[in-house]
């Protein structure tokens, strides 16, 4: 059975436009999903990124055309430029280590509760009532918010260095157990293709 370590960030809009595609594709093809929440501003500075906000205004007017392009062959509502954006995303992240670590519920739906949040609801996904919504809506106790914060924290720091380590330097990101790299959304073709067996 083929497996894929997701690495992620709760406020990458990028993030939110893969929306549940992952999740589809493994079920079709049998793989199972480990969810690896990361600090992405950590992972640029370790790996030779730019936060978006420190880009060459090239490169920051190039993003946010794409980033539109993207959403609307996707038909997916997003807010350019969010209300809480930048936000922390440490507590959203600590939810679903926590929520993975019960084993009830749906972290693929929950990963993308949490964007869709922030890319298109308005939310600010730091909040503890928008992480307990959210929770909830995956099928998970909101009281998952709460629990294991000292855990989840140390898995958030794990998974930065894990993702360093394995050769990950953006997100969304995607690693699978015999190594095959694919980073973004736009990259998921080519990972089924791999699973698949064509490339």
């Amino acid at each position: 059975m083929a497996h894929i370590d997701y690495f992620f960030a709760t406020i990458s809009p990028f993030t939110y436009l893969a929306g549940t595609k992952l999740e589809d594709m493994a079920k079709k093809h049998g793989a199972t999903i480990t969810y690896k929440p990361m600090d992405i501003m950590g992972l640029f500075a370790r790996t030779g990124g730019i936060p978006p906000k420190d880009r060459h205004p090239n490169r920051q007017e190039y993003r946010k055309q794409d980033l539109v392009r993207r959403a609307k062959l996707l038909d997916m509502p997003l807010n350019i430029q969010p209300a809480h954006w930048p936000t922390n995303p440490a507590p959203s992240s600590y939810a679903i280590i926590a929520a993975q670590a019960s084993g009830s519920g749906d972290v693929g739906a929950l990963v993308h509760a949490l964007t869709r949040a922030c890319w298109s609801e308005e939310k600010d996904i730091a909040q503890d009532d928008v992480i307990r919504d959210c929770l909830t809506a995956a099928g998970f106790d909101a009281s998952l918010a709460d629990s294991g914060m000292l855990q989840g924290a140390e898995t958030y720091a794990a998974n930065l260095e894990e993702a360093v380590n394995r050769g990950a330097f953006g997100a969304p990101f995607y690693i699978t157990d015999d190594d095959q790299r694919f980073w973004g959304q736009d990259r998921l073709m080519d990972l089924e293709a791999h699973l698949e067996g064509r490339i």
